[in-house]
């Protein structure tokens, strides 16, 4: 499995993180908060490290992991409230925003730095006091002054409830935040090295993987038709609809059936070759893309 390093946890999650995003000390407000511009687009402090508009839990965690497409931070917050607010904070820039009660993970790539922006600027004006034009060069390139963030709720993945996979609930908890951790993660590497092939369904099925290897150490196919709701050749009811405008019930079960046929590609790829890496796995199978 990748490198990850893990920078915080518990109640320190939300203060580690707003040192380094300070929209996140700014309270959403319906118009936007008005500090919103002078904080995020022009790098002022915000005028107080205020949080209490978050709940914050002793459960909560954020993992800096390493991957093929760069560094990207992934942060579990227990608090339905507290991600809704996260998002509203970062996403929706202090707006408030309601947050669709099945969303449970946001990828949010391209947020504003500030600290690699300052970090930038104590190297440079060591040898030189350009520093207004060398802002302006440095900021040509998003990829010097933004992160990566994933950010992620906590609770039953794809809301299949843990007696349909075999496990107590609070273990299923654990399991399915490895695999919505990692499930992200593969639409984020996916996006960046792989942008000529997004198509929303086999991106689906390819994260699924990655997050049933990463959580389990082996690829689990009946696992993954749960999540989609597939059951043999048939449509059972589940998230593969969210991925498709026609709800028809025969359209479906069509659907079903070429999903559970790719699947069983997908395991068979996976059985013959053997893969020690999370994101080696992915690249495995988008490379066998089809």
């Amino acid at each position: 499995m990748n490198k990850q390093v893990v920078e915080a946890e518990g109640k320190q999650v939300l203060p580690y993180l707003a040192q380094r995003f300070q929209q996140l000390y700014l309270k959403p407000e319906p118009e936007g908060n008005p500090l919103y511009r002078s904080v995020v687009l022009a790098g002022e402090d915000a005028p107080s490290q205020d949080l209490s508009h978050f709940v914050m839990d002793e459960r909560d965690s954020c993992v800096l992991l390493d991957t093929p497409a760069g560094f990207v931070r992934a942060v579990t917050l227990h608090q339905r409230s507290d991600f809704e607010t996260a998002l509203n904070c970062i996403a929706m820039k202090t707006r408030v925003t309601e947050i669709p009660a099945t969303q449970g993970a946001s990828i949010l790539d391209g947020v504003i730095s500030w600290p690699k922006i300052k970090a930038h600027e104590e190297e440079y004006r060591k040898t030189a006091d350009d520093w207004d034009e060398e802002f302006g060069r440095f900021t040509k390139d998003k990829k010097n002054y933004t992160e990566a963030l994933i950010l992620l709720s906590y609770g039953p993945y794809s809301a299949v409830k843990p007696e349909a996979v075999g496990y107590e609930p609070e273990a299923w908890n654990r399991y399915s935040d490895l695999i919505r951790r990692y499930h992200e993660c593969t639409h984020f590497v996916c996006r960046r090295l792989f942008p000529d092939q997004i198509h929303a369904i086999w991106d689906e099925l390819a994260a699924d993987a990655a997050g049933i290897l990463a959580a389990f150490g082996s690829y689990d196919r009946a696992m993954a038709e749960v999540f989609l709701g597939i059951e043999g050749e048939h449509y059972t009811k589940g998230r593969l609809e969210n991925y498709v405008e026609d709800k028809d019930p025969e359209k479906l079960n069509q659907l079903a059936k070429e999903v559970h046929g790719i699947l069983l590609n997908i395991e068979t790829l996976l059985k013959e070759n053997t893969v020690s890496d999370v994101f080696e796995t992915v690249i495995l199978l988008e490379e066998h893309q089809k």
